[in-house]
């Protein structure tokens, strides 16, 4: 070719240069695949993999897969994707897979460029061929992977510890392949699925224990040979999968430590995360770099929520916390979510939650702050007051809504089930904060409001507990006023742990307190609740006189609901010394007093204990009335140990009644109902009315598998009396279906030996006389 420049006009003179380059590319080997093994220990992922490999499957879409796996530092994240990597690999859906460890949370990330030249030579370009600018390598990486495709070989991208949206984005390929990354953030920008990685389930962390102990030394059997200590240090660890590698590592390199002497040393929260530290990896110092890369008002929110003694946060406790309004808090505490700092519940999504590490973290920052200087000390300290205040108040005012009839209730809950669901989101928080705040006010407060919800929902161990935190409370303060009442509620939950003689005492304590103060109602409901005391250690006469004197001081004082509630326990005593009669009408003037003073749930109550009477009477038909009106009001109020007691009665008076069919059906749904609430005793006795009707249908196994139960459960609970009439039962079931002499004999001798135990020697002798009415075996 020519170029003629005849009739042209020299406009200028100068030099040009014009810098053309040709790339020709010479035979790269590529390096696609860089994935390093597994640790032996891997474990407990099988779940998260199955769901990332549905994602890469060939044959789930056609454009490119890209997916995140997201969650705290120290989660497993890294290795998870080496795991999907492998498997992949395995599959045979990929030609190969290359890694790229983005560094996004050191102090100089590596910048899209750079992964880009790593990703270009792995993928055969020589270096002098890779172009400098970003979008340029960002093309020639897509002009790679595209003549990969070509060529239907398939590449699975992992972008490791990425940060950032734009540390990823130009990673990714426009089809076939597939990109993977890990952060510890949610990566929004990138689209795609997310995997949200959270710790190891308990099962899952002690066999992680187990196994890296065992690739130290093949003999280590530390795991195996103290397996409470294992799952009790894998506690300790937060399940979290670098923890217990620090751990696992610490217990290698000391292979005579038992296991319980490392979590001895693990087990007070303020040192635990200085005893995650192999000289190589440091758990709090990894958490101490998440806070780097948080905004001071963030970071603030985390070192404050620390002061949160409980296991979980409301959006309005968090408000109260920070002494912010709740629309200004939650775009904060969500920000702490995308850190992986803070999981938002997805059932409940005004509630928060810290894993149990990170909590210890925040607490020890908290500390710091306070110790620095005096400023933040005492804004941390209003911050811990303006929580208690919140939950004090809160709670004072959904304990109006579980109280007597006729008492005032508070306007910040529409009404009881409302108040009972905010005490069943709050009642872990609560306990904390009793036990933050023992001998102080604070706990005797709480103490006194959380009773009659603990009773409601039978978590009885927790009554006890902040019963006796109340006491303790009342007498560190020296509060007189208060300390009758402390006695007297702490009385009343030992016995509904069936600590009958603890609780005799305390009521007694409290009882003589009253009558020092000239407190008559007091008195009254001391004597009272000995009643009750007394009713189950057997004392039935002393029972039924202080349920007398009850009555006559409710009488005094003109309390008619009190005057209801001695009725109703003085039936009680006086059904225990076989007075039927007198025992009816004891507890039908209950129940015109609780309809007087209009309490559904005690009416119930003398509904169902009259049915019992009833029963006693052989009025089977009057009986099946009454438990059936206990348990249309009980449901009326929602009280579920309630319902039980009173199907477990409906299906008693079915039974004499010879409705067997459906006397097994309210005893099957009676035992599945005290099993909802715990109550052991209320199983075994509808284990034996189930029992008995399912003799009467002629279901041989299920009657003696119900008997069964009956007299275990009973026998375990100490409960003689009722363990005697079990055993009677099971004997009759035994002799029914022809078993031989010899187990009904021993069945009556049973009977016999237990009734002998509860100081029925009546009981006793019956069944004594049964076992010799048996024809001998052979």
């Amino acid at each position: 070719m020519g170029a003629s420049f005849e009739r042209s006009q020299v406009l200028g003179s100068g030099t040009q240069t014009t810098k053309i380059n040709v790339q020709a590319y010479a035979a790269v080997p590529t390096a696609l695949n860089s994935l390093p093994g597994l640790p032996q220990e891997f474990t407990g992922r099988e779940d998260e993999l199955a769901k990332i490999l549905s994602m890469l499957d060939r044959g789930s879409g056609s454009g490119a897969a890209v997916g995140s796996v997201a969650g705290l530092p120290g989660v497993g994240k890294t290795t998870l994707a080496h795991a999907v990597g492998h498997a992949a690999l395995d599959k045979g859906w990929f030609t190969g897979v290359q890694m790229v460890n983005l560094r996004g949370y050191d102090p100089t990330p590596v910048p899209p460029e750079d992964a880009l030249e790593a990703l270009l030579r792995a993928l055969g370009v020589a270096a002098e061929h890779i172009p400098p600018t970003l979008d340029e390598r960002e093309g020639l990486y897509r002009s790679q992977l595209d003549a990969l495709a070509r060529e239907e070989q398939r590449v699975l991208i992992l972008a490791d510890n990425a940060s950032t949206s734009e540390q990823v984005r130009p990673l990714l390929p426009a089809r076939h392949h597939a990109v993977l990354v890990t952060s510890r953030h949610a990566l929004p920008g990138l689209g795609g699925r997310l995997f949200n990685l959270h710790s190891l389930q308990p099962d899952a962390a002690v066999d992680l224990l187990r196994q890296r102990l065992e690739v130290a030394d093949p003999d280590d059997r530390r795991v195996e040979d103290d397996p409470a200590a294992a799952d009790e240090l894998a506690a300790l660890c937060g399940y979290l999968p670098l923890a217990l590698q620090i751990a696992a590592a610490l217990l290698a390199d000391d292979p005579d430590q038992p296991l319980s002497e490392r979590v001895r040393m693990l087990t007070d929260a303020g040192t635990r995360l200085g005893g995650l530290d192999d000289g190589e990896r440091n758990l709090r110092a990894v958490f101490d770099e998440c806070l780097t890369r948080l905004s001071p008002k963030e970071a603030d929110l985390y070192r404050i929520l620390g002061l949160h003694p409980g296991p979980d946060i409301s959006t309005l406790a968090a408000a109260a916390l920070t002494g912010q309004p709740a629309d200004k808090i939650t775009p904060l505490l969500r920000q702490l979510v995308r850190a992986r700092l803070l999981t938002q519940n997805s059932q409940a999504r005004d509630r928060w939650s810290m894993h149990d590490l990170l909590r210890v973290h925040a607490q020890e920052q908290a500390r710091t702050s306070m110790d620095r200087d005096r400023a933040p000390r005492r804004r941390y300290e209003q911050a811990r007051t303006r929580l208690t205040d919140y939950y004090v108040r809160h709670s004072q005012a959904a304990d109006t809504h579980i109280g007597r009839p006729g008492e005032a209730v508070s306007t910040l809950f529409a009404g009881r089930e409302q108040a009972l669901a905010w005490f069943d989101a709050e009642r872990e928080n609560l306990l904390a904060c009793i036990h933050t705040h023992a001998r102080t006010r604070t706990a005797s407060t709480l103490g006194f409001a959380l009773g009659r919800y603990l009773a409601w929902r039978r978590r009885l161990q927790d009554l006890v507990t902040v019963r006796a935190h109340a006491l303790e409370a009342c007498q560190a303060l020296g509060d007189a006023l208060n300390l009758a009442g402390a006695w007297n509620n702490l009385g009343s939950a030992l016995r509904e742990l069936k600590r009958y003689a603890e609780a005799h005492d305390a009521c007694l304590i409290a009882l003589d307190l009253f009558q020092q103060a000239g407190d008559t109602d007091g008195e009254a409901s001391a004597w009272n609740n000995l009643g009750i005391a007394l009713t189950q250690l057997k004392r039935h006469a002393e029972a039924h006189d202080a349920c007398l004197t009850a009555l006559d001081l409710f009488q005094q004082t003109g309390d008619t609901h009190g005057q209801a509630g001695a009725w109703n326990n003085l039936g009680n005593s006086l059904g225990e010394l076989k007075r039927h009669a007198e025992a009816r009408d004891a507890h039908q003037t209950a129940l015109d007093l609780f309809q007087q003073v209009g309490d559904t749930d005690g009416e119930a109550r003398a509904w169902s204990n009259l049915g019992t009477e009833l029963a006693e009477l052989k009025r089977h038909a009057e009986a099946h009335d009454a438990h059936q009106t206990a348990l249309d009001l009980f449901q009326q109020t929602g009280y579920t140990h309630g319902r039980a007691s009173a199907w477990n009665g409906l299906g008693n008076s079915l039974g004499e009644l010879k409705r067997h069919a459906e006397a097994r059906e309210a005893c099957l749904t009676a035992l599945d109902l005290f099993q909802q609430v715990g109550d052991a005793n209320g199983q075994a006795g509808a284990w034996n009315n189930l029992g008995t009707a399912c003799r009467g249908l002629g279901r041989q196994a299920e009657a003696i598998s119900a008997g069964e139960n009956a007299v275990a459960m009973l026998t375990q609970e100490g409960d003689w009396a009722r363990t005697g009439e079990a055993w009677a039962e099971f004997a009759t079931t035994l002799n029914v279906f022809g078993a031989e002499p010899s187990q009904v004999q021993q069945a009556w001798e049973q009977s016999a030996a237990a009734y002998i135990r509860a100081g029925d020697n009546e009981a006793a002798a019956t069944s004594r006389a049964n076992v010799e009415s048996t024809p001998p075996g052979t």
